[in-house]
This record gives C-alpha cells, sequence and structure tokens, in this order.
C-alpha cells in the first residue's frame, strides 16, 4: 500500500512552502508600513509590536492554535485539541488540499495567524506597553482568531456549511484585525497632545513596508489555492490588478484636494486594494477585480474620517484599511464571484454570486462579515478591559514615557539616532562638545554657527564654542 507521501504533488508542496516564507515577508512589512506613520520616537517599537505578533503567535498556533482552527472534528464554531501540540500532524492529507501534507498546511495557515494581531495593534501605536501586548497576543488569537478561522475555513464551520467565499482571509484576518483595532484604540484612548496633527516621520518606510506587504501578498492570496494551478495564477492577477486599482484612485483623490501626488495616498489605496480583493481573489475575474480596488479604496478613504467624527485614535488608520476594506471585499465577493473562475482548480464548484444570478450569496457575505465584526470588537474589548484592571497588564504607558518615545522607555534602543542636548565644536581645536545647561541658554551667533559648521577643523582660529 502505498504510503500517504506518494500522493502528494511535490510542486504544490514547494509552492505552499515558498509562500508561507512570503506571507512572513509580510509581517516585518506590516511594521515597516507603520514605522513610517508614527513619529520617529516610537518607529523601533512599532516594529517590534509585528515580530512579537510573529514569535507568541507562532508558538501558540503550536501549542493549540492550529487544533482549535483546523482539527477534523472540530464543532460548528471551534475546534478541540486532538491535534494540540501537533499530535498527529505530519504526513496525512491535510484539511485544507488532499494535496498537500497537515504540516505544510500548518505551516502556511500559522503565518496568516501570526500577521494579524501585528496588523491590529497598530492603532494603539505610541501608547501602548508592550508586555501587556505579549499576553493579549497569546489571549486574543485563542478567543477571537481561532473560532473566527475555525467558522470560515474548517469544513466543519457553520459559516462554511452555510456556503460563504472567503478564499484568503476577509474576516479572518481583515474584519477580526480592524474591528478588534477599535476596540483597542477606545480602551486605550487617545495619544497625549492629541490635539497637534502628527505627521507621519518617514514616508520612505512606508513605501518599503507597502512594496513588502504586496510582494507578499502573492504569496498570501495565490497560494490559497493550495496548489500551483490556473486559479492561483488568476489569484495572484486580480491581486495585482486592485492594488494597482486602489493605489490609483485613492492618490487620485488626495490630488483632488491637495493638488499633490501623496506617495503616502498612494500606498493606503494599494493596501485598501489588496485588503478588497483578499476574500474574493479566487472568485473574482480581471474585469471585477478593478471595480473591487476602486470602490475598496473609495471606502477605505472615506472611513479614514471616522476616526475624526466618532473621536476615537487610530494612530494609522488600521480600521479605515482593514476593518471597511475587510467587510467591502466581504460583500462585494458576494455580487462579483463567479463560479468558473473557482473551477479553474478543476475541482471546486461554487453557485457564484450575482454575476451568477445567486442572489442570497450577498445576504449570506454580509451575515459573515457581521457576526466576525461584532464577535472581534466585543471580545476584544472584554480582554482589554479586563486585562487593563490587573497589576502589572494595565495597558497604557505613563505619561513622561510617552512623551520621551516608547522606544526609549520600553526597549532601550532607539531606531534613529536623537540629540537631546546642543552640541558644540571648539573651533580651536575642532573637538565636539556637550554644552553645560548654562551654555544652552546663551543666544549662539548664527555667524558663528555657519562657520562651525563649514570649517569644523577650527583653520579660522576663534576662541568661542559654536553650537551646531
Amino acid at each position: 500500500m502505498d504510503s500517504p507521501a506518494s500522493t502528494y504533488n511535490a510542486g504544490d508542496i514547494a509552492f505552499v512552502i515558498i509562500s508561507s516564507a512570503l506571507v512572513w515577508l509580510m509581517i516585518p512589512g506590516v511594521g515597516y508600513f507603520y514605522s513610517g506613520m508614527t513619529r520617529s520616537k516610537n518607529a523601533l517599537s512599532v516594529i517590534m509590536i509585528c515580530m512579537f505578533s510573529l514569535v507568541v503567535v507562532s508558538i501558540q498556533w503550536f501549542i493549540w492554535g492550529y487544533s482549535l482552527t483546523f482539527s477534523k472534528t472540530a464543532s460548528r464554531f471551534i475546534g478541540n485539541l486532538d491535534n494540540a501540540f501537533l499530535r498527529g500532524v505530519l504526513m496525512e492529507p491535510s484539511i485544507g488540499s488532499p494535496s498537500i501534507p497537515d504540516l505544510a498546511f500548518c505551516i502556511y495557515q500559522s503565518t496568516f495567524a501570526s500577521i494579524t494581531p501585528g496588523i491590529l495593534l497598530g492603532s494603539g501605536a505610541e501608547r501602548g506597553r508592550l508586555l501587556p501586548l505579549i499576553v493579549f497576543i497569546f489571549i486574543w488569537t485563542t478567543i477571537v482568531y481561532d473560532p473566527v478561522a475555525c467558522w470560515t475555513w474548517n469544513p466543519n464551520g457553520w459559516s462554511a456549511k452555510l456556503g460563504i467565499l472567503d478564499f484568503a482571509g476577509g474576516t479572518p484576518v481583515h474584519i477580526t484585525s480592524g474591528f478588534s483595532s477599535l476596540s483597542y484604540a477606545l480602551v486605550l484612548g487617545k495619544r497625549t497632545g492629541q490635539n497637534q496633527d502628527f505627521k507621519p516621520h518617514n514616508i520612505s518606510n512606508v513605501v518599503l513596508g507597502t512594496a513588502l506587504l504586496w510582494f507578499g501578498w502573492f504569496g498570501f492570496n495565490g497560494a490559497s489555492a493550495l496548489s500551483a494551478n490556473m486559479r492561483a495564477v488568476m489569484a495572484c492577477y486580480v491581486t495585482n490588478l486592485a492594488a494597482s486599482t486602489g493605489g490609483l484612485t485613492w492618490l487620485l483623490l488626495d490630488y483632488r484636494i491637495h493638488r499633490k501626488f501623496s506617495a503616502l495616498g498612494f500606498c493606503s489605496g494599494a493596501v485598501s486594494g489588496l485588503v478588497a480583493i483578499t476574500p474574493g481573489a479566487g472568485f473574482i475575474g480581471p474585469g471585477c477585480a478593478i471595480v473591487v480596488g476602486f470602490l475598496g479604496a473609495i471606502c477605505c478613504n472615506g472611513a479614514i474620517h471616522l476616526k475624526h467624527w466618532l473621536n476615537f485614535d487610530d494612530a494609522v488608520d488600521v480600521f479605515a484599511v482593514h476593518g471597511v476594506g475587510g467587510f467591502c471585499g466581504s460583500v462585494l465577493t458576494g455580487i462579483f464571484a463567479e463560479s468558473y473562475i473557482a473551477n479553474l482548480d478543476g475541482t471546486t464548484k461554487i453557485a457564484g454570486g450575482w454575476m451568477d444570478h445567486n442572489w442570497i450569496q450577498i445576504g449570506y457575505q454580509f451575515a459573515d462579515a457581521t457576526a466576525g465584526a461584532v464577535w472581534s470588537f466585543v471580545i476584544t474589548y472584554i480582554i482589554l478591559f479586563c486585562m487593563n484592571r490587573i497589576p502589572g497588564l494595565s495597558l497604557r504607558v505613563d505619561p513622561k514615557d510617552e512623551i520621551d518615545g516608547l522606544d526609549m522607555t520600553e526597549i532601550g534602543e532607539l531606531a534613529y539616532f536623537h540629540v537631546e542636548k546642543i552640541v558644540g565644536i571648539d573651533t580651536e581645536t575642532g573637538e565636539i562638545k556637550r554644552l553645560s545647561d548654562e551654555e544652552e541658554k546663551e543666544r549662539i551667533d548664527p555667524v558663528a554657527l555657519e562657520r562651525a559648521m563649514s570649517d569644523p577643523l577650527g583653520r579660522h582660529k576663534t576662541s568661542k564654542l559654536d553650537a551646531i
């Protein structure tokens, strides 16, 4: 009798493993995307939060996360502990596809679980303590992400049995992170000095993060077919098309107001297009993908203003881009899904959406998206509310630490070197000195300042210490 390994397609396994690495790369991509949108004194802390999400969820996934989500005897709501500590997870055919083994599917799905808390925690950037976040990530993944992913992707889940179409994580990844981020922002409260207009400190980081996300999304959406086939090819194509449309749409929306081609606007639009196409990537054709990217960018752009109308502080607009974008994408999938796109893999058969005259599908999509949104918001709020009252697990840093920046107060290292004191050059010796408090109070002659900068070695001799 042949072993299970002899039935697997080596190309499919390689495709899933490589795509796992692509999705892994998206995690620091989220960090850089958020880092550029915050102030420089918090840049490193935002990146590290995403890395904490990666390592904590990887361990949680091994302990019981995979079992709670994808055990083959799961209930309609959540799995059990049959596969805790990956017991029995090795060479048997996976629950996702018989063409790849359990372990390959487990690795791939762990990257989805790992990126989701990193997305949601961006809303509390610049004011959230790191130690409680590590505890929160473990708890949140267990009782928010795992149940939603189970009911969406496990064949035994109520949503899967209802016939929901969610190809790559519209509800488990984007709706859960987006609506949970709203809870996090509300519980933490506004940043100190909220009346200031906080500006992104490094748009280059935002562009870099967008590039990493866009690149990784080919594995995120494409490999959700779990096989290197035409359906995966189509998913990759519509992913790129929706992102391109979303980026251009947001860019033009901003240009209409500011008459500038905003790099931040382009990046935000590209990500909103990627989010919107995620649930429908394996069900939607190229023409409809353009519409999804266009509508996703418009909805997310409009949702940016909700934080002003509803008076909450979402530091990097997680709710607007991921919560609203994921919800819109799920509903739009019910409209534009087509049975022939799903059947490009030769095995998947669906009734389609409105494009195939399956009018009820949009109702199913709306029900699933709403259930995911409500569950995520309410349960996350309860978790945070309880944690905030446990000694040692208070969520917010002290006001002084917030002013100093989380890079120094929480990590003890800086993304950039900051000069906190005026530095001077003795033009007689060329020696760099730190001025005393008394000297700092003196007004520095601008002519001497210019001379010191242009002649740091002191060729023009003076006895005065010139500040730079």
